[in-house]
């Protein structure tokens, strides 16, 4: 974990980045208990549901990058408007039953003052420390936005993007190449469903039917999980050996030729973020502290000042 110290100067480095002043303390007074709640609340349902921590994570990257960290992902469908959650990107998406119990919980302790967009902040956050993960000091203070709208999730990157594509995107959202490399280790946790590589097992290119940076025996494994065709929609790959576990062997699983998505792999093969990669994978507190840093930045992309602090985080109030 990085000394608060360096926490608090990579804060001051990052706040332009929000239209919102956000702090560490902003629920001191208004909700002491606030974190405890949350960090209770997750923890419980991760013990009866282990894709919980993976599911939490994700679901933050999938709402900042959109319209920024206004909690827009929890937001459901209506009959005059399809939601973020419903968008093809995020149909995989789960674990909104928790942030769920998670509001119920602080309503009750706290009514109309802590905002579901903190939440999924400070739950990404633990998830990742429960996990055996770095820890940092999650700026608060956001809104919750009021717009969600399922056709703009075309714009989060795809697992087929290659490094300048993941690069480009991550501009966008005013984050560096060594954010891209670091933020992708979040992938350290959790599942894919064959959906989303499939394209690297079966037909791949004119010259080669599976994707050459694949490992061949690891190839191998991925076409008996993965069939073409497949009968079996719930059917894929952990991401890592060890995804109920937060550490750099994601890194080792690229340099082996073992990354899972083809953006993945792209990574290592790139100019930009290879040596990165490497760094990561040789040295997992390295990884670690650019990872907290990468998250305290991302976390702050397109914070709301003039929002709202929903009462229930499936609908505006």
């Amino acid at each position: 974990m990085a000394p608060f110290s360096t926490i608090l100067f990579l804060v001051l480095l990052i706040a332009p980045l929000c239209n919102a002043t956000l702090g560490v303390q902003y629920y001191d007074q208004t909700c002491p208990h606030a974190e405890d709640i949350i960090y209770q609340t997750i923890r419980n349902a991760s013990f009866f549901d282990s894709k919980v921590p993976a599911r939490l994570l994700r679901m933050f990257f999938h709402d900042c990058f959109i319209r920024g960290c206004d909690a827009s992902v929890l937001l459901d469908s209506t009959p005059e408007n399809k939601a973020e959650k419903d968008g093809q990107p995020n149909l995989s998406l789960g674990a909104f039953y928790v942030i769920d119990a998670v509001k119920t919980n602080l309503e009750k302790a706290c009514p109309t003052t802590v905002s579901c967009a903190d939440i999924v902040a400070i739950a990404a956050r633990d998830v990742v420390a429960m996990s055996g993960g770095p820890y940092w000091n999650v700026l608060k203070g956001r809104k919750d936005g009021r717009v969600s709208r399922a056709n703009e999730t075309v714009n989060l990157p795809a697992p087929s993007f290659n490094t300048s594509q993941l690069i480009q995107s991550f501009a966008n959202r005013g984050l560096a190449v060594k954010d891209l490399v670091a933020l992708s280790g979040g992938h350290t946790l959790g599942f894919s469903h064959c959906s989303s590589f499939e394209g690297r097992l079966h037909n791949f290119s004119s010259v080669h039917d599976t994707d050459p940076s694949l490992n061949a025996v690891f190839a191998q494994s991925l076409k008996q999980k993965c069939p073409k065709p497949n009968s079996d929609r719930n059917a894929g790959q952990l991401l890592d050996p060890t995804s109920s576990v937060f550490d750099n062997n994601y890194y080792k699983q690229i340099i082996s030729g073992k990354g899972v998505f083809a953006s993945d792999q792209s990574l290592l093969n790139d100019y930009r973020t290879g040596l990165i990669v490497k760094a990561f994978a040789n040295d997992q507190a390295t990884f670690f502290r650019e990872f907290a840093a990468s998250m305290i930045k991302l976390g702050n992309v397109g914070v709301l000042e003039h929002g709202e602090v929903r009462l229930n985080c499936r609908a505006v109030n």
